[in-house]
């Protein structure tokens, strides 16, 4: 009987022994540090004097790659980032020629602030978690807005289609992010305004992003923008994205719609467009090639100032660009990328080193190895 009742017992007692032996969850945060390094070289067939790859009157072209016929720093940045069951966080300072090209339009009113400190600031951003799946976030954060990253090592090109270029790569403000369910992911942003840190009025920017994943590696987006430009006026934007990918295959697709009130107090309004197309293939575990087509217009030079008149709106952007290029990993943390890009507008709008003119052609050649930390 003794023995019977021991081990009834002991069988009692078993769960609660496994329970106090259970490890307690796991509320510690964790910090990890990495570093990525880009550095390329490029060949523009139109041989800018100055080095720069630019549009006649000095407005940039693309941000990458910045520099004709030099080896440079596309992009380098060293970071650290926090994780934790209620506490996130970032940050990463970076460098590099796309750096200056990307910061360039930065703000810089006052004495302090503005783009001499702006630029080496990638993200500077600290989240809490509010609720279950959802996180509010604080600081200096990648855009919203878009399909592509700004890292290249992210991105199925090397270079960025011109609707990502064209359209705010980070923000400064505060987020909102609801994983409202596994599938369905919802996002508010109130910002200082259109890709700037330092203010430059005194209204803010609001914007959205819903990311819906219907299987497991595709995503369909909405996103879109609104805030006060230029002065006093309204500037709204939408987009739509996908990205699918299946097997060796990824194919990632982009239009967006701009419109802001017109100057000349006609109550109208200025509109431009874009919309890339990329698709890429895994050829083999180490080598990978893509193809893209893209167009971006901008009639009324909202968005890319060419330097011609407002009122010779076919001296404006309104092009066409294709692209293909050549991945090489040989390792995980190593990437080779060859990237050959075009371009044709309606009008000369290009400046060519070589006549000293205009051209409607523009095109380059870049090679690029990355490694990651």
């Amino acid at each position: 009987m003794k023995r019977y009742c021991a081990l009834g017992l002991a069988s009692l007692m078993a769960p609660v022994a496994m329970h106090a032996q259970a490890s307690p969850p796991d509320t510690t945060t964790h910090v990890t540090w990495g570093a990525f390094v880009d550095g390329y070289y490029a060949w523009d067939f139109q041989q800018p004097s100055n080095f720069d790859r630019s549009f006649a009157g000095g407005a940039l072209f693309t941000t990458q790659p910045a520099r004709h016929t030099e080896f440079n720093i596309n992009l380098a940045y060293v970071e650290a980032k926090l994780d934790g069951q209620r506490l996130r966080g970032r940050i990463a300072l970076q460098t590099g020629t796309s750096v200056q090209s990307n910061y360039s339009g930065e703000p810089a009113n006052g004495q302090v602030s503005g783009p001499s400190l702006a630029r080496y600031i990638q993200e500077a951003v600290v989240g809490v978690k509010l609720a279950e799946n959802v996180w509010v976030d604080g600081g200096i954060f990648f855009s919203h807005l878009g399909m592509e990253g700004w890292i290249s090592r992210d991105s199925p090109t090397y270079t960025r289609s011109l609707v990502a270029d064209y359209s705010p790569y980070y923000q400064s403000g505060a987020k909102l992010t609801w994983a409202a369910t596994p599938k369905l992911t919802a996002q508010l942003d109130v910002v200082n305004g259109w890709q700037n840190i330092s203010e430059n009025n005194r209204g803010k920017g609001v914007g959205i992003r819903l990311d819906y994943a219907p299987m497991a590696n595709s995503t369909l987006s909405y996103y879109n923008f609104f805030s006060q430009e230029a002065g006093t006026r309204l500037r709204s934007f939408n987009g739509v994205g996908a990205k699918i990918a299946k097997g060796r295959a990824t194919v990632l697709a982009q239009f967006d719609i701009g419109m802001q009130d017109d100057s000349d107090g006609s109550n109208g309004s200025a509109t431009w467009y874009g919309f890339t197309a990329i698709a890429r293939g895994q050829v083999t575990p180490t080598v990978a090639l893509s193809a893209r087509v893209e167009r971006f217009d901008d009639k009324h030079q909202v968005i890319i100032a060419t330097g011609a008149l407002k009122e010779t709106p076919n001296a404006a952007f309104r092009g066409n660009g294709a692209s293909v290029g050549l991945d090489w990993s040989p390792q995980s943390r190593l990437v080779w990328r060859t990237e050959l890009r075009g371009f044709m507008n309606d009008r000369a709008v290009f400046s060519d080193g070589r006549s000293g003119s205009l051209s409607k052609r523009n095109a380059f050649v870049v090679s690029s190895l990355a490694l990651t930390f």
